[in-house]
């Protein structure tokens, strides 16, 4: 049976940790653009189809790795 773990432990965490920061960024960076903070100043025009959400992506996949090795750590070979 072929496993989709290719992840390992530590690597899925980083990645974990790196994915729900750069959500958390992104987050307040909209919040900032959307109140016309006076620190960010508008130089480039911001359209809807240039919004994306890679790191939302990875965080699922660096969770679902963490949950594959926390369930490989408790299997017997």
């Amino acid at each position: 049976m072929a496993s989709l773990l290719f992840y390992g432990s530590k690597l899925a965490a980083c990645g974990l940790v790196l994915s729900i920061w750069g959500v958390i960024m992104l987050a307040m960076l909209g919040i900032f653009f959307t109140t016309h903070s006076a620190v960010l100043i508008e130089d480039v025009p911001f359209t809807e189809k240039d919004f994306n959400f890679p790191h939302v992506g990875i965080g699922f996949l660096s969770f679902y790795q963490v949950h594959l090795n926390k369930r490989k750590e408790y299997l017997v070979h």
